[in-house]
């Protein structure tokens, strides 16, 4: 059981919108995740609890040109507010055009810009977690949002890593420069870029970000690691920082949530659903998707890669595994999770690290990238891709 003391630490994390201050309390927020954040995944984790749900990443570039797809992962499910968007871009003139469009077309209540993203598609663009070892250019582009923003009455948050590899750390400097130009706040995913998602988050980065930029007044959020609403509380704990950003933890398991927000207010209650129970989530979760895509064909699809996050740990035989693995129709999903006996949840398992879990390697940047911090590389533009 968490003290009354403990929760008191904990204050609702402000975020100044337009329509006046709103405040996420307890400061819990979906981490986004590139294919796996779009809209009925939001709803399913906002209904648990989430108190700020960030789309997947979105290119500037593939805004401002109107991608049919990127419109697409910023649209809100039902009901959502805030609407929060990701941002990516290594452009400062492409990501001020772009938080300006989703400011006069009012699209968007906050919006987050990704420093952390650690795939080679993106830091060879001198992106993501690459970008933020270039001061210059990182203090232009946080800059450009921040002042396209206002206007708008739009928060400007950032989330980054400790660096791109231990010999490359840049978030005290990175997030300094970023309160300065007033950012809401930042969030670190306490790892590098070499790690990517490999070993342990080091929960000792976040405290010393905290102590860093305590002078400012600007929130830090912990990020790495938190499986479980005991994690959230050690990470706070441990830390001090001002709330969390939940990522690979609620993947198949969405009322993660739930327990967080319980933890935090000192409850202690935890959810273990049945196997019959997940189903129903499960079933509900492909339900959303095919709807949101206008196509139950693309959904079903989309819907797979969540089948084994779902079922981790219950005792599922090999054929229905496999065959939800391959699922085609919601008929055909609902016939095979009606074979599926119900059981226990298997909490042991269930909250032990799931997602991705690349091995750690040297990020893929461009050509002369580290020889100077403040010399401005020629990187080609980002892709218009619509994640990463």
């Amino acid at each position: 059981m968490v003290s009354t003391a403990f929760t008191r630490l904990l204050k609702p994390l402000l975020l100044p919108l337009a329509s006046g201050d709103h405040y996420i309390d307890p400061p819990v927020v979906l981490a986004p995740m590139a294919g796996i954040t779009n809209a009925p995944f939001r709803t399913l984790c906002r209904e648990q609890g989430a108190g700020l749900f960030v789309s997947e990443m979105v290119t500037a570039r593939a805004l401002i040109e109107r991608r049919p797809e990127t419109l697409r992962m910023i649209v809100p499910g039902k009901d959502e507010w805030p609407r929060s968007v990701q941002l990516y871009s290594v452009d400062p003139t492409t990501m001020r055009a772009a938080v300006t469009m989703l400011g006069k077309e009012n699209l968007a209540d906050h919006i987050d810009m990704n420093f952390g993203c650690p795939v080679p598609k993106v830091t060879r663009k001198g992106g993501g977690a690459a970008l933020p070892f270039k001061r210059k250019l990182f203090t232009s582009i946080v800059g450009a949002a921040v002042e396209a923003a206002k206007p708008f009455g739009i928060p400007v948050t950032v989330k980054m890593r400790i660096g791109i590899d231990s010999d490359h750390e840049t978030y005290l400097e990175a997030a300094q420069s970023a309160a300065d130009l007033g950012v809401a706040w930042v969030a670190l995913h306490a790892r590098t870029a070499a790690q990517m998602y490999e070993g342990k988050a080091d929960w000792s980065a976040i405290t010393r970000l905290v102590e860093h930029l305590k002078p400012t007044g600007v929130p830090v959020l912990g990020n790495g690691d938190i499986w479980s609403g005991g994690d959230a509380i050690s990470m706070v704990e441990q830390s001090g920082c001002a709330g969390v950003v939940v990522g690979r933890g609620c993947l198949g398991r969405p009322w993660l949530f739930t327990d967080l927000v319980s933890a935090l207010k000192g409850e202690g209650k935890q959810v273990t659903p049945t196997l019959h129970e997940v189903r129903e989530v499960m079933f509900r979760h492909a339900n959303l998707i095919v709807e949101y895509l206008e196509s139950e064909d693309r959904g079903m699809r989309d819907i797979r890669k969540h089948m084994a996050w779902y079922l981790k740990g219950f005792r599922v035989p090999r054929e229905i595994r496999h065959d939800l693995g391959m699922v085609s129709s919601l008929q055909e999903m609902r016939n095979l999770l009606d074979q599926l006996e119900d059981q226990p949840y298997p909490t042991e398992v269930g909250e032990k690290p799931r997602g991705r879990t690349s091995h750690g390697r040297p990020p893929t940047l461009p050509d002369g990238w580290l020889n100077d911090p403040d010399e401005l590389v020629h990187v080609e533009l980002e892709d218009a891709f619509s994640g990463g």
